[in-house]
Protein backbone atom coordinates (compact mmCIF):
# COMPACT_ATOMS: atom_id res chain seq x y z
CA UNK A 1 0.00 0.00 0.00
CA UNK A 2 1.41 3.43 -0.92
CA UNK A 3 1.83 6.22 1.62
CA UNK A 4 -1.10 8.27 0.19
CA UNK A 5 -3.35 5.18 0.42
CA UNK A 6 -2.10 4.52 3.95
CA UNK A 7 -2.80 8.14 4.85
CA UNK A 8 -6.35 7.82 3.50
CA UNK A 9 -6.95 4.71 5.61
CA UNK A 10 -5.46 6.44 8.63
CA UNK A 11 -7.71 9.44 8.11
CA UNK A 12 -10.78 7.14 8.15
CA UNK A 13 -9.54 5.38 11.26
CA UNK A 14 -8.60 8.65 12.94
CA UNK A 15 -5.13 7.43 13.89
CA UNK A 16 -1.76 8.66 12.63
CA UNK A 17 0.67 5.82 11.88
CA UNK A 18 4.09 7.06 12.94
CA UNK A 19 7.49 5.91 11.73
CA UNK A 20 10.34 6.83 14.04
CA UNK A 21 13.73 7.47 12.42
CA UNK A 22 16.31 6.87 15.13
CA UNK A 23 16.28 4.93 18.41
CA UNK A 24 18.70 7.00 20.48
CA UNK A 25 18.29 9.35 23.42
CA UNK A 26 15.31 11.09 21.81
CA UNK A 27 13.82 8.30 19.76
CA UNK A 28 13.77 5.78 22.60
CA UNK A 29 11.62 8.03 24.84
CA UNK A 30 9.33 9.05 21.97
CA UNK A 31 8.94 5.45 20.80
CA UNK A 32 8.08 4.13 24.22
CA UNK A 33 5.62 6.97 24.79
CA UNK A 34 3.84 6.21 21.53
CA UNK A 35 3.80 2.46 22.10
CA UNK A 36 2.35 2.96 25.59
CA UNK A 37 -0.52 5.09 24.28
CA UNK A 38 0.64 8.45 25.62
CA UNK A 39 -0.40 10.24 22.40
CA UNK A 40 -4.11 9.73 21.61
CA UNK A 41 -4.66 9.49 17.88
CA UNK A 42 -1.13 8.27 17.09
CA UNK A 43 0.46 4.84 17.09
CA UNK A 44 4.03 3.75 16.52
CA UNK A 45 4.14 1.65 13.35
CA UNK A 46 7.87 1.05 12.90
CA UNK A 47 11.41 2.17 13.70
CA UNK A 48 14.00 3.07 11.07
CA UNK A 49 17.56 2.72 12.35
CA UNK A 50 20.51 1.24 10.51
CA UNK A 51 22.31 0.25 13.70
CA UNK A 52 21.76 -3.17 15.31
CA UNK A 53 19.67 -2.79 18.43
CA UNK A 54 20.68 -4.28 21.73
CA UNK A 55 17.13 -4.32 23.00
CA UNK A 56 13.74 -5.56 21.89
CA UNK A 57 11.79 -2.90 20.00
CA UNK A 58 8.03 -2.53 20.50
CA UNK A 59 7.45 -2.48 16.72
CA UNK A 60 9.25 -3.82 13.62
CA UNK A 61 12.55 -2.26 12.56
CA UNK A 62 12.13 -1.53 8.85
CA UNK A 63 14.23 -0.14 6.00
CA UNK A 64 13.36 3.41 5.07
CA UNK A 65 11.55 2.49 1.83
CA UNK A 66 9.27 0.03 3.64
CA UNK A 67 8.53 2.56 6.36
CA UNK A 68 7.11 4.93 3.74
CA UNK A 69 4.58 2.25 2.81
CA UNK A 70 3.51 1.79 6.43
CA UNK A 71 3.30 5.36 7.75
CA UNK A 72 1.68 8.72 7.08
CA UNK A 73 3.97 10.60 9.50
CA UNK A 74 7.74 10.18 9.89
CA UNK A 75 9.63 11.61 12.88
CA UNK A 76 13.30 12.47 12.35
CA UNK A 77 15.20 11.83 15.58
CA UNK A 78 18.59 10.87 14.17
CA UNK A 79 20.39 14.04 13.04
CA UNK A 80 20.52 16.63 10.27
CA UNK A 81 21.82 14.17 7.68
CA UNK A 82 18.47 12.34 7.74
CA UNK A 83 16.62 15.51 6.74
CA UNK A 84 19.05 16.16 3.89
CA UNK A 85 19.05 12.61 2.59
CA UNK A 86 15.45 11.54 3.08
CA UNK A 87 13.33 14.65 3.67
CA UNK A 88 12.23 15.24 0.08
CA UNK A 89 11.45 11.58 -0.47
CA UNK A 90 9.23 11.49 2.62
CA UNK A 91 7.22 14.47 1.41
CA UNK A 92 6.94 13.22 -2.17
CA UNK A 93 5.49 9.97 -0.83
CA UNK A 94 2.62 11.92 0.72
CA UNK A 95 3.73 11.42 4.32
CA UNK A 96 4.36 14.31 6.70
CA UNK A 97 7.76 14.88 8.31
CA UNK A 98 8.34 16.11 11.87
CA UNK A 99 11.89 17.47 12.13
CA UNK A 100 13.76 17.40 15.43
CA UNK A 101 17.20 18.38 14.04
CA UNK A 102 16.13 21.85 12.96
CA UNK A 103 19.73 22.82 12.20
CA UNK A 104 19.21 21.24 8.78
CA UNK A 105 16.58 23.89 7.98
CA UNK A 106 19.14 26.71 8.04
CA UNK A 107 20.30 25.32 4.67
CA UNK A 108 18.22 27.59 2.45
CA UNK A 109 18.58 25.42 -0.65
CA UNK A 110 17.37 22.37 1.27
CA UNK A 111 14.50 24.30 2.83
CA UNK A 112 13.37 25.46 -0.62
CA UNK A 113 13.50 21.90 -1.98
CA UNK A 114 11.42 20.69 0.96
CA UNK A 115 8.85 23.41 0.34
CA UNK A 116 8.48 22.26 -3.26
CA UNK A 117 8.50 18.55 -2.51
CA UNK A 118 4.90 17.88 -1.28
CA UNK A 119 2.21 16.73 -1.00
CA UNK A 120 3.48 15.87 2.48
CA UNK A 121 4.14 18.70 4.90
CA UNK A 122 7.15 19.61 7.04
CA UNK A 123 6.70 20.44 10.72
CA UNK A 124 9.30 21.08 13.39
CA UNK A 125 9.22 20.81 17.13
CA UNK A 126 10.25 23.64 19.45
CA UNK A 127 12.39 21.17 21.40
CA UNK A 128 14.32 22.84 24.20
CA UNK A 129 13.31 26.44 23.48
CA UNK A 130 10.35 28.56 24.61
CA UNK A 131 9.05 32.02 23.77
CA UNK A 132 8.70 31.36 20.03
CA UNK A 133 5.08 32.53 19.80
CA UNK A 134 6.04 35.90 21.25
CA UNK A 135 9.06 36.26 18.97
CA UNK A 136 6.89 35.45 15.95
CA UNK A 137 4.29 37.99 17.03
CA UNK A 138 6.88 40.73 17.54
CA UNK A 139 8.59 39.91 14.24
CA UNK A 140 5.26 40.25 12.42
CA UNK A 141 5.19 43.92 13.49
CA UNK A 142 8.62 44.64 12.04
CA UNK A 143 12.17 43.29 12.01
CA UNK A 144 13.74 42.76 15.40
CA UNK A 145 16.48 45.28 16.11
CA UNK A 146 18.50 42.76 18.10
CA UNK A 147 18.18 39.01 18.63
CA UNK A 148 20.91 36.99 20.34
CA UNK A 149 21.03 33.46 21.67
CA UNK A 150 23.73 32.27 24.06
CA UNK A 151 23.98 28.51 24.50
CA UNK A 152 26.12 27.14 27.34
CA UNK A 153 27.02 23.46 27.68
CA UNK A 154 29.65 21.19 29.19
CA UNK A 155 32.91 21.24 27.20
CA UNK A 156 32.79 17.55 26.33
CA UNK A 157 29.51 17.94 24.45
CA UNK A 158 30.92 20.71 22.25
CA UNK A 159 34.14 19.12 21.01
CA UNK A 160 34.29 19.06 17.18
CA UNK A 161 36.70 17.53 14.66
CA UNK A 162 37.30 20.89 12.94
CA UNK A 163 38.75 22.52 16.09
CA UNK A 164 42.45 23.36 15.91
CA UNK A 165 44.98 22.50 18.62
CA UNK A 166 44.71 25.89 20.31
CA UNK A 167 40.94 25.80 20.64
CA UNK A 168 41.00 22.17 21.76
CA UNK A 169 43.52 23.06 24.46
CA UNK A 170 41.33 25.94 25.65
CA UNK A 171 38.42 23.52 25.83
CA UNK A 172 40.40 20.87 27.74
CA UNK A 173 42.02 23.32 30.15
CA UNK A 174 38.97 25.49 30.83
CA UNK A 175 38.32 26.32 34.46
CA UNK A 176 35.50 28.74 33.63
CA UNK A 177 33.27 29.72 30.69
CA UNK A 178 35.00 29.75 27.27
CA UNK A 179 33.38 31.24 24.17
CA UNK A 180 33.94 28.78 21.31
CA UNK A 181 32.15 30.56 18.49
CA UNK A 182 30.18 33.68 17.71
CA UNK A 183 28.20 33.99 14.50
CA UNK A 184 24.72 33.73 13.02
CA UNK A 185 22.14 30.97 13.12
CA UNK A 186 23.08 30.35 9.50
CA UNK A 187 26.65 29.23 10.17
CA UNK A 188 26.83 28.11 13.83
CA UNK A 189 24.54 25.02 13.48
CA UNK A 190 26.80 23.73 10.72
CA UNK A 191 29.76 23.82 13.11
CA UNK A 192 27.89 22.29 16.06
CA UNK A 193 25.25 20.08 14.40
CA UNK A 194 24.29 18.19 17.58
CA UNK A 195 24.32 21.13 19.97
CA UNK A 196 22.74 24.16 18.31
CA UNK A 197 19.30 23.07 17.15
CA UNK A 198 17.88 25.76 19.44
CA UNK A 199 19.62 28.42 17.33
CA UNK A 200 18.10 26.98 14.18
CA UNK A 201 14.66 26.72 15.78
CA UNK A 202 14.71 30.40 16.74
CA UNK A 203 15.88 31.28 13.22
CA UNK A 204 13.10 29.30 11.55
CA UNK A 205 10.53 30.87 13.90
CA UNK A 206 11.52 34.45 13.02
CA UNK A 207 12.20 33.63 9.38
CA UNK A 208 15.74 34.98 9.11
CA UNK A 209 18.76 32.96 10.31
CA UNK A 210 21.17 35.80 9.55
CA UNK A 211 19.38 38.09 12.00
CA UNK A 212 19.88 35.66 14.90
CA UNK A 213 23.27 36.19 16.54
CA UNK A 214 24.57 33.10 18.34
CA UNK A 215 27.22 32.54 21.01
CA UNK A 216 28.37 29.03 21.92
CA UNK A 217 29.97 28.79 25.36
CA UNK A 218 31.65 25.84 27.05
CA UNK A 219 31.52 25.85 30.85
CA UNK A 220 33.05 23.03 32.92
CA UNK A 221 30.92 24.17 35.84
CA UNK A 222 27.64 23.92 33.95
CA UNK A 223 25.17 21.74 35.79
CA UNK A 224 22.44 22.22 33.19
CA UNK A 225 22.31 23.18 29.53
CA UNK A 226 21.44 26.88 29.40
CA UNK A 227 19.88 28.90 26.57
CA UNK A 228 19.41 32.66 26.92
CA UNK A 229 17.50 34.59 24.25
CA UNK A 230 17.64 38.38 24.29
CA UNK A 231 15.65 40.43 21.79
CA UNK A 232 14.69 44.03 21.17
CA UNK A 233 11.86 44.98 18.83
CA UNK A 234 9.33 47.69 18.06
CA UNK A 235 7.10 46.59 20.94
CA UNK A 236 9.70 46.20 23.65
CA UNK A 237 12.60 44.26 25.10
CA UNK A 238 12.50 40.52 25.84
CA UNK A 239 14.64 37.97 27.63
CA UNK A 240 14.02 34.24 27.94
CA UNK A 241 16.29 31.94 29.94
CA UNK A 242 15.98 28.16 29.95
CA UNK A 243 18.04 25.66 31.94
CA UNK A 244 17.57 21.99 31.12
CA UNK A 245 18.87 18.81 32.64
CA UNK A 246 21.02 17.09 29.99
CA UNK A 247 20.05 13.60 28.90
CA UNK A 248 22.00 11.04 30.95
CA UNK A 249 22.89 8.93 27.94
CA UNK A 250 23.62 11.82 25.59
CA UNK A 251 24.53 15.08 27.40
CA UNK A 252 24.48 16.99 24.10
CA UNK A 253 20.67 16.62 24.18
CA UNK A 254 18.40 18.19 26.78
CA UNK A 255 16.21 15.64 28.53
CA UNK A 256 13.08 17.69 27.77
CA UNK A 257 13.39 17.33 23.96
CA UNK A 258 11.63 13.96 23.50
CA UNK A 259 8.69 15.21 25.55
CA UNK A 260 8.45 18.26 23.29
CA UNK A 261 8.34 15.83 20.36
CA UNK A 262 5.53 13.87 21.99
CA UNK A 263 3.60 17.12 22.50
CA UNK A 264 4.06 18.01 18.83
CA UNK A 265 2.86 14.56 17.79
CA UNK A 266 -0.23 15.06 19.94
CA UNK A 267 -1.04 18.22 18.00
CA UNK A 268 -0.47 16.52 14.64
CA UNK A 269 -2.71 13.66 15.76
CA UNK A 270 -5.58 16.07 16.32
CA UNK A 271 -5.04 17.23 19.87
CA UNK A 272 -5.13 20.84 21.03
CA UNK A 273 -2.40 23.40 20.52
CA UNK A 274 -0.16 24.19 17.59
CA UNK A 275 2.93 22.74 16.00
CA UNK A 276 5.43 24.95 14.14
Amino acid sequence: MSAPEAAEDVGRAGVRRVGLIGWGAIGRVVGRGLSEGEVPGAELACVVDNRPRGETLPVPQLPFAEALDECDLLVEAAGQAVVREWGERVLRSGADLLVVSTGALTDRALTERLRRAGPGRVHFTAGAVGGLDLLQAVTALGPLEHLELTTTKLPGTLRQSWMDAELTARLDDATGPVELMRGTALDVPAKFPKSTNVAATVAVAVGDPERVRVRVVADPGAVRTRHVIEATGPMGRYRFEMEHEPDRGNPATSSVVPYAVLRSLGVLAGGGGRVL
